[in-house]
């Protein structure tokens, strides 16, 4: 596995870039705006070839993010997301999004915590039983 980034949601994103970057150091590698989901994502790191923080801005949200809302996931690259999916779910790890495009599944930490699962490269081609898995609770 390797480490990829972990995203986070901010109301202000000239503030967060300003707490991030010009205090703390880091540089941003890339940002994408996204119009249709009306959301930009900026990723910061320490420097090229790091890992990121990813930077979740909503558009429209307008009220303070509560209850955790504002951490989302951390995530990583994996060789083969179906067989790390079966190992998880042998050892009763709920795959909470399954893999059903061969690209990316969530799973939670025994804390809670969010851990989306990318594969490394192409998506492998849809396979049961994750193809037709359903979604379980949030994720």
């Amino acid at each position: 596995m390797q480490y990829l980034h972990t995203m986070i949601r901010v109301l202000d994103l000239d503030a967060a870039l300003h707490f991030f970057c010009d205090l703390l150091g880091l540089v941003e590698i890339r940002r994408r705006d996204h119009e249709g989901g009306r959301f930009t994502l900026v990723f910061l790191a320490t420097g090229p070839g790091e890992p990121t923080i990813e930077l979740t801005h909503n558009w429209d949200q307008e009220e303070p993010y509560g209850g955790g809302r504002n951490f989302g996931h951390l995530a990583y690259a994996v060789e083969d997301i179906y067989a790390l999916c079966a190992h998880l779910a042998a050892n009763g790890v709920t795959i909470h999004r399954p893999p059903r495009e061969g690209r990316m599944a969530f799973v939670r930490s025994p804390d809670g915590i969010s851990v989306e699962l990318l594969q490394r490269g192409d998506a492998l081609p849809p396979q049961e039983p994750w193809a037709s898995a359903p979604s379980v609770g949030s994720w």
